[in-house]
């Protein structure tokens, strides 16, 4: 797997000619609109938006999901697009609750999510993956899960 830094203003220029060959490429925007997620938008296949179940992780995605919306408009329908929820909390009313209230903004949202764990933090604060974590197995089955329902929206099964 290849990771690169692309900076904003170049970013489609970048992606070009890479985007045709084998594999995928994922885009880990920030979560504001603004011009890396125009970019990021008008270069995806699927836009997964990751959200916490949390009101105000909720509200800031309405931004984002208009920018989606816009584009779908004039690219009949592309990117696709769907909601993740991540840092769940196992056993809460809360993480169904962040479905419901997705729901209103007429994106799908993933079954697969990632819950509260420790591993998430410390392997991003190593520059590592949960996948180069061999403990990290509960994890490593989150981030599959979400991966294999992206793939089906892709119709890549």
């Amino acid at each position: 797997m290849e990771v690169i830094g692309l900076d904003r203003k170049t970013l489609l220029a970048s992606l070009e000619g890479k985007k045709a060959g084998e594999g995928f490429i994922i885009i880990d925007g920030c979560p504001q609109a603004s011009e890396m997620a125009v970019a990021a938008i008008r270069a995806a296949d699927l836009v997964l938006i990751p959200v916490q179940p949390s009101p105000y992780d909720i509200w800031a995605a309405a931004e984002l999901v208009d920018l989606v919306k816009t584009r779908q408009e004039v690219t009949d329908g592309r990117p696709l697009a769907a909601f993740v929820v991540s840092r769940a909390i196992k056993s809460t009313k809360l993480a169904g609750e962040v479905a419901e209230a997705l729901h209103e903004y007429g994106l799908p949202t993933l079954d697969a999510g990632t819950t509260q764990r420790v591993v998430y933090a410390s392997t991003a604060g190593e520059g590592k993956t949960v996948f180069e974590e061999p403990q990290s197995r509960a994890a490593q089955e989150e981030i599959q899960a979400i991966a294999r329902e992206a793939m089906a929206l892709l119709g890549n099964n």
